[in-house]
């Protein structure tokens, strides 16, 4: 279970607090208005920004001091961070040892998850000869060689068409599903919000809300949610 224990997060006149657990298997959108802070609340999960005062746990274990590399997550971000100079087989395992020296194992593993999103046969290409949706295909099968049991997303399909970002959203769904992993996404998009998560963490006026189902949400929606929804 991820656990955010009374986190204050403070950046010049920025505020944020949050108080709660996610359980663990479960797939989860962060959904607010622009600079309510979603991303930043990713941000310190992921350790890529210190909180001013709280913890963040992953049953049980202590993560607040601990750098990026060494949490026991995944990430995906909207640039998918592939290197340029690299084939799409080494980018993902990139995932399994960043010094490339892949077993034979490992290497199966690489072929299995680029099959598994879908390029099996694009393993040499790189990402210059790649569509904007093969490079994020290219990143979710980093993701699904990390096994990793948490994977965070911050809008990492935004910069597609709505189709494509459809069928993204899908994938990455199953990603986490073979893998088991708890999943948190920012996204803009209502609609792919829905599609991929089963809870929602409403984030506005300096608070991320508890995560509730979308019947929950809807049953007793904030002000802010019924405007950003247009009701």
């Amino acid at each position: 279970m991820l656990t955010l224990d009374d986190l204050n997060i403070t950046q010049g006149d920025f505020r944020l607090s949050a108080g709660f657990a996610v359980p663990m298997g479960t797939t989860t959108a962060i959904l607010g208005p622009s600079g309510a802070g979603k991303s930043t609340l990713l941000s310190v999960i992921g350790g890529f920004f210190a909180p001013t005062s709280g913890r963040v746990t992953w049953e049980g274990r202590d993560l607040t001091a601990m750098p990026p590399a060494k949490r026991p997550m995944a990430h995906l971000f909207q640039d998918n961070n592939l290197f340029p100079h690299m084939t799409a087989a080494q980018n993902v395992g990139l995932g399994i040892k960043p010094t490339l020296r892949l077993s034979p194992a490992d290497k199966r593993a690489v072929q299995e998850a680029l099959a598994a999103t879908g390029l099996g046969d694009m393993g040499n290409r790189r990402p210059a000869q790649l569509s904007g949706g093969q490079q994020s295909r290219v990143a979710l099968a980093r993701v699904l060689v990390q096994r990793q049991p948490l994977v965070l997303l911050d809008e990492p399909f935004s910069a597609l068409g709505p189709a494509m970002r459809k069928d993204m959203t899908a994938l990455a769904r199953d990603v986490g599903a073979r893998i088991g992993a708890t999943m948190l996404m920012v996204s803009h998009d209502l609609g792919d919000a829905q599609a991929f998560a089963d809870q929602v963490i409403w984030v506005e006026g300096g608070e991320a809300h508890p995560p509730r189902t979308w019947t929950q949400i809807a049953a007793h929606p904030p002000q802010g949610y019924r405007d950003y929804i247009g009701h």
